[in-house]
């Protein structure tokens, strides 16, 4: 195993926490120091990085796959490898959506993000997980015509996404939960930063082993020589995984490394 690549909220850290547990950079450190690489896999920018604990930003990552692998950096926070949503695909989208205009929806850049409208819905569920300060400010979606956009994600239920994507030809939906879609480009997706990431280091692609618990993690795990799915998981990104472990609560990420004996 040379490459570990582990995505955030639900599974290296629980939802309600924020900051890493003690005991899983202790565990970070022990792979890094068996030689092998430990890399974040998120569909966050890096403009959020700052809102994930101190402690996550103080550890030092081996290399970053963001925006659900459109965003691709260095130990150093580099960036080597970048997919942002093509302009025809956004002037295809943008009209669509301001003649929606209670539709709550992200727009993800390199470092901003905003969103289109205030959405009261939206903020309720912020609310009610406690992030209600996530929200942010309201934009005209247009800006995204002239600043490179890598990400975009509507607060529909999976039902809408085909009418969604009918409207920004050229991208997909890597949908995180029933609640909320990463639509990003069609080439794009969490292996192809992977690919790139094991690529810049020399990484054949058997010797990586990745954690995740949302539907945008399914790829991860399928590309991944071994993809474990957290217990909190639901059913459907599990059946991708080649091995279940415990929940991001009961330590499951240290708990798998020690069913395969490489912690």
């Amino acid at each position: 195993m040379k490459a570990a690549f582990f995505d955030i909220d639900g599974t290296l850290k629980p939802f309600n926490e924020i900051e890493l547990r003690d005991t899983t950079i202790a565990m970070l450190h022990a792979l890094q120091e068996k030689g092998i690489k430990v890399f974040l896999a998120s569909g966050r920018p890096p403009v959020q990085l700052p809102l994930l604990g101190k402690k996550l930003n103080a550890f030092p990552w081996d290399g970053y796959v963001l925006l659900n692998g459109q965003y691709v950096m260095d130990k150093d926070k580099h960036c080597f490898y970048k997919l942002p949503i093509c302009k025809e695909a956004l002037h295809s989208l943008v009209p669509w959506l301001k003649e929606n205009a209670d539709y709550a929806c992200t727009f993800m850049e390199e470092n901003d993000s905003y969103d289109i409208t205030f959405n009261k819905a939206h903020y309720e569920y912020l609310k009610s997980i406690g992030k209600e300060d996530y929200m942010l400010r309201v934009e005209d979606p247009v800006r995204s015509y002239t600043h490179d956009t890598y990400q975009i994600c509507p607060r529909i239920p999976s039902k809408d996404d085909a009418e969604w994507v009918k409207h920004a030809p050229g991208m997909k939906s890597a949908r995180w939960t029933e609640e909320f879609a990463d639509m990003i480009p069609l080439e794009g997706g969490k292996p192809v930063g992977m690919q790139k990431i094991l690529d810049y280091y020399g990484i054949d692609q058997k010797d990586t082993i990745a954690f995740g618990d949302g539907g945008n993690d399914m790829t991860m795990l399928e590309f991944a020589a071994i993809g474990v799915a957290m217990g909190n998981a639901n059913d459907e990104v599990k059946s991708h995984a080649d091995y279940v472990t415990d929940t991001s609560e009961n330590d499951g990420i240290l708990k798998a490394f020690q069913h395969f004996g490489i912690l």
